[in-house]
């Protein structure tokens, strides 16, 4: 299978160039890469169409990175002699200046309300360690009132038992009272029965 070629005209055409400009790279290959063609023409085989393509492609970007320093050149130039450009320019750095000053103050305030942050959040934790302490006093006079009363209880029960003992002591004597006297009138009434029927006896036998 022969070996695809390609002439110069057929090359730059591929890589949008001009004939001279691939014509200038071939004439400086190496010898035993510059073939020719029956009739005389150049032809360019794969490995020298791939340095070809190379020098193009760097040839380029030099070409282009040229075209932007020229630019700027340029423009610098331009800059210099248009008054509008010139002030603008100044507008432009005291924006800057300005800018910086406000970022400054900016950053002071910033500053500053960091510190009052941080005094507040001081005084917040005392606050509330403070009032963890109160708690803590508090639930300790809790206890400690509900110990004394604690022991003052038994005193009371022990006091109510007693009262409690003299009470039933003195209603069981009350009853007792009663009942003798109560048993009294029953005995009364007993006798007095007795002697009733008698004294009718004694007026119907008169």
């Amino acid at each position: 299978m022969s070996e695809d070629l390609k002439t110069i005209k057929e090359l730059a055409d591929e890589l949008s160039v001009t004939k001279q400009n691939i014509q200038y790279h071939y004439q400086r290959l190496p010898k035993e890469l510059q073939l020719k063609s029956s009739n005389g023409s150049n032809l360019i085989n794969s490995k020298a169409e791939k340095i070809i393509l190379g020098k193009v492609e760097s040839s380029s970007k030099s070409n282009t990175k040229d075209q932007q320093i020229s630019s700027k050149e340029n423009f610098e130039d331009e800059k210099l002699d248009n008054p509008f450009i010139n002030r603008l320019i100044k507008e432009v750095e005291y924006l800057k200046i300005d800018k910086d000053k406000i970022i400054s103050t900016k950053d002071q305030q910033i500053s500053s309300k960091d510190q009052q942050i941080e005094k507040l959040t001081n005084l917040l934790d005392q606050q509330q360690r403070l009032a963890l302490q109160d708690k803590k006093l508090l639930d300790e006079y809790k206890s400690e009132i509900n110990d004394l009363k604690a022991l003052k209880m038994p005193t009371q029960e022990t006091e109510f038992k007693h009262l409690d003992n003299q009470y039933k002591d003195e209603v069981n004597a009350l009853k007792e009272k009663l009942e003798n006297f109560q048993e009294q009138i029953k005995v009364q009434k007993r006798i007095e029965e007795q002697e009733k029927p008698r004294k009718w006896w004694g007026l119907w036998r008169k």
